[in-house]
């Protein structure tokens, strides 16, 4: 095996094609392969929590603008990490389908209120709230991808 082990090209014929590599990436034009545009996209997850774990990193030491800046870009550059997947525009296509549209709007409107809560309210506790709430809408944004999975959480917290 030629390339090691993490050669997706030569392990084509073990790894099913899913929808993640399915159709036209943003990057598909560039030519890059499917380990290029696997690459491209852990590379942005790892980029994106860095950028967020260091924004929490300097909200300890009370610099609230700076910790907006961080976390707002690191969550922004961990979701263009998914253009390398899917494509931007099957990804918009995607977080509007009716199903999870309103968590796309919360978690995407979340985005912004902690730049207004660090710059406008200049409040680091309205800041966390927006963190937390981005976090929630995040996760049962995450579950409407996994069949039957809001069912399950809406019942283990009992609220199903």
């Amino acid at each position: 095996m030629a390339g090691g082990w993490f050669n997706l090209e030569a392990a084509a014929g073990t790894i099913p094609e899913t929808q993640f590599f399915e159709g036209d990436s943003a990057f598909k034009s560039l030519g890059l392969s499917r380990t290029t545009r696997l690459y491209g996209f852990i590379g942005c997850l790892i980029i994106g929590f860095v950028l967020s774990l260091l924004g929490a990193i300097v909200l300890f030491f009370g610099q609230l603008g700076i910790f907006a800046v961080l976390f707002g870009i690191g969550t922004v550059i961990s979701l263009v990490g998914t253009g390398f997947l899917i494509g931007f525009l099957k990804q918009i296509k995607l977080m509007f389908k009716p199903v999870r549209v309103v968590a796309a709007i919360v978690f995407l409107a979340s985005i912004g209120m902690i730049f207004v809560a660090a710059f406008v309210i200049k409040s680091d506790v309205i800041c966390l709230v927006f963190v937390f709430i981005e976090y929630l809408a995040y996760i049962w944004y995450t579950l409407s991808y996994i069949p039957y999975a809001r069912a399950a959480v809406t019942k283990a917290v009992g609220l199903g």
